[in-house]
């Protein structure tokens, strides 16, 4: 099961909308909203942050995002008050809920673990791996370039998807220079309809990646 998603705002509105719109692009990650008070109006809950944790957790940890200090604080509390941690653990990140939560979605989509949908959210790019001991090889790489075919462009849903494929390949991917794993990184391309795209992958599964990327960037949408 992926790492679970809550979302703590001072609106519930805000908080519904973000869960609204990560569901359009990760629709089996647990995304629980928890926005505003007991009574329905604007601020924070703790009993509503303790049970959307516990509608969120599968066993893979949680992670929670907040829209303000406030909400933060609420969060960090609540969690304090927390029995027992859920399995998996439980993180509180200040990122911005919208564009931060569904980069963290779309990474618990893709099977990564609760340090990998953190570091989705924030952007940050994946520590590298130590080398190993000895002589090695030079990675196997492979670039192509194709044109964009989305007549929207390089938009959240097919930025989405071009992540979940390249998540499945034993490969570092980039678009244009930027990590090609990173949902925020891929947006901030601004890439629109027929600019072309240089795809490079380096890795055992370098060549298929790429074939891979190109076959989705270069397929016009049904």
């Amino acid at each position: 099961m992926p790492v679970g998603l809550v979302f703590v705002s001072h609106s519930a509105r805000i908080a519904d909308g973000v869960v609204e719109l990560a569901e359009q692009m990760a629709s089996s990650v647990p995304l629980v909203a928890a926005g505003g008070t007991d009574d329905g109006g604007i601020g924070t809950s703790y009993d509503k942050v303790l049970a959307a944790i516990g509608a969120a957790s599968r066993g893979q940890g949680v992670l929670i995002i907040g829209d303000l200090g406030s909400a933060l604080m609420t969060a960090e509390t609540a969690v304090d008050l927390l029995e027992a941690p859920p399995d998996g653990g439980v993180r509180v990140l200040d990122v911005p809920i919208v564009e931060g939560g569904v980069a963290a979605a779309v990474a618990a989509e893709a099977g990564e673990d609760l340090d990998a949908v953190a570091r989705a959210a924030t952007g940050e790019p994946a520590p590298d791996q130590p080398a190993a001991p000895g002589p090695a090889a030079p990675p196997a790489a492979a670039e192509a370039d194709v044109e964009l075919m989305d007549p929207e462009g390089l938009h959240a849903r097919p930025a989405a998807a071009l992540v979940k494929t390249v998540t499945g390949f034993d490969a570092r991917v980039t678009v244009n220079g930027a990590d090609a794993s990173s949902l925020l990184r891929i947006i901030a391309l601004g890439l629109r309809h027929g600019e072309r795209v240089r795809v490079r992958a380096e890795g055992d599964q370098a060549a298929a990646a790429v074939d891979a990327v190109v076959a989705l960037l270069g397929a016009r949408p049904s």
